[in-house]
């Protein structure tokens, strides 16, 4: 028999047998009527098989209505199932309590057939309309998380093609990328345990930050080949030109988080990262000369996980440094070059990023 065929159930609690007789013989020819002759009874035939609807008398002895219907509420499977009270208890505070533990309705002793019949159908037929929104609530939910995976998975997508576009014009990078990406994680995620950095622990913020850290330089797409290219040192002319990858990728991400929504935060940090990542903490640095808190955290991240990357690697125009050697020029510019906090990330998780290294190793 189906859902939409069968008949409800319904389980009716009372003390006195009379009364159990009494209401099964009027209700058992449209319900399938359950009798329980206790509170403890009750709960037991209820939480193995959850009825449609409830007709509980108050005053039992042991476990009285108002405990069996509060126990109901409490419960996953029963919270929705509406109880309707039958008692000879008639004063306005009895009924208050009542509909303090959930109650749906009350019909009072002697009882009346055809209120109880159609307090009963009243009753069902709003459990049946609630159900339904449920489970069309349900099922919207699921087609919108499904929308918020496609939607995901294009941005993951399109976060590849942008980051393999810079990578085709720069050979000598490698899984330099992934690496940096893995060593923001690991310093945001230390960090995030002090107070003065609990923003990085609200909602997505570390896989926000981790995400875009992969497009720190994107902007170096608009960098000529003969400079991006080149196997020597870069002269002063070309130099410039090279810092300016950092207002070219900037650019190319606001254009983009315009198009997507200003309270894009995913693209925020990547706007940050590739703008700020070449600032200094003493104000050296470059394109805007911020100095200390100034640069925003994601870009102080970035410039410690993308200068040890650097110093590990080897390069044309230099060998690749020792772990140790990376780490003491690193510990030689806190409070020059890095944000000192961010060192001491660093010195604290150093097994870490050996670890990374050797797994994304070029």
């Amino acid at each position: 028999m189906t859902q939409t065929t069968r008949r409800p159930t319904l389980l009716v609690v009372d003390d006195t047998p009379a009364n159990l007789t009494l209401l099964a013989g009027l209700l058992h020819d449209d319900y399938r009527v359950k009798l329980a002759n206790s509170g403890l009874r009750a709960l037991e035939l209820a939480l193995q098989e959850p009825p449609d609807l409830v007709l509980l008398d108050v005053m039992m002895p042991g476990m009285d209505g108002y405990e069996v219907c509060r126990r109901l509420k409490q419960a996953p499977a029963t919270r929705d199932v509406p109880v309707i009270f039958i008692t000879a208890m008639s004063q306005p505070e009895d009924e208050t309590r009542g509909f303090e533990v959930g109650a749906a309705d009350f019909v009072h002793k002697p009882i009346s057939p055809p209120i109880v019949r159609a307090r009963v159908r009243t009753h069902l037929q709003v459990k049946a309309w609630q159900d339904s929104l449920r489970e069309r609530n349900a099922g919207l939910e699921q087609a919108l998380a499904a929308r918020l995976a496609e939607v995901n998975r294009l941005r993951d997508a399109t976060l590849f093609v942008m980051v393999s576009f810079a990578e085709f014009r720069d050979e000598d990078t490698g899984n330099h990328v992934r690496r940096t990406q893995e060593y923001v994680h690991v310093l945001a995620e230390h960090l995030s345990q002090r107070d003065e950095f609990a923003a990085l622990r609200e909602g997505q913020t570390i896989e926000h930050l981790a995400k875009s850290a992969p497009l720190h330089d994107i902007g170096k797409v608009a960098i000529p080949d003969h400079i991006l290219l080149k196997p020597g040192p870069l002269d002063a002319e070309q130099m410039a030109i090279m810092r300016t990858h950092t207002l070219h990728g900037w650019e190319m991400l606001r254009r983009a988080s315009q198009r997507m929504g200003d309270d894009n935060a995913y693209l925020g940090f990547a706007m940050e990262i590739a703008r700020h990542h070449h600032e200094r903490w003493d104000g050296t640095g470059y394109p805007d000369a911020l100095a200390g808190d100034a640069i925003p955290l994601s870009a102080r991240l970035m410039a410690v996980a993308d200068v040890y990357d650097a110093l590990i690697s080897r390069r044309p125009y230099k060998p690749a440094y020792t772990h140790q050697d990376a780490m003491a020029r690193i510990a030689a510019e806190a409070g020059r070059h890095f944000d000192p906090q961010v060192v001491e990330a660093l010195r604290a998780t150093e097994q870490r990023f050996i670890a990374i290294a050797q797994t994304w190793q070029d």
